[in-house]
């Protein structure tokens, strides 16, 4: 098995059902050590987010869906991909990939 996570250039943090964080990569304990970095482990995910994202939070941990969009803070774009962790078609959480977008990205529209 190839561990890719740890290394991974943007954060992954992964949850389970009840919305414990089970994992975060080293980009994702960085990126949240102000609310605790790796401390976050073992704690509610939905205790760690304001409303309206705790109730979308909520949805996801109760039936799996995905939700991606993308957010801007000084003036530092990111895609954030929200998506179900499934084992073996079973519904085990949710994971969240987030990555930071190069100001100069260009989109190709393809047919």
């Amino acid at each position: 098995m190839v561990n890719w996570m740890d290394d991974f250039s943007g954060a992954i943090t992964v949850c389970d059902r009840d919305g414990i964080v089970v994992y975060m990569n080293k980009v994702s304990r960085w990126q949240f050590q102000k609310y605790g970095g790796g401390e976050l482990l073992g704690r509610n995910l939905l205790d760690c987010h304001p409303e309206p994202s705790k109730t979308r939070l909520k949805e996801m941990l109760a039936a799996p869906m995905q939700n991606a969009y993308t957010t801007e803070k000084n003036g530092r774009k990111k895609q954030i991909l929200q998506t179900p962790w499934m084992e073996d078609g079973e519904f085990k959480g949710v994971v969240e990939i987030s990555f930071e977008l190069p100001a100069d990205m260009p989109s190709h529209v393809r047919s």
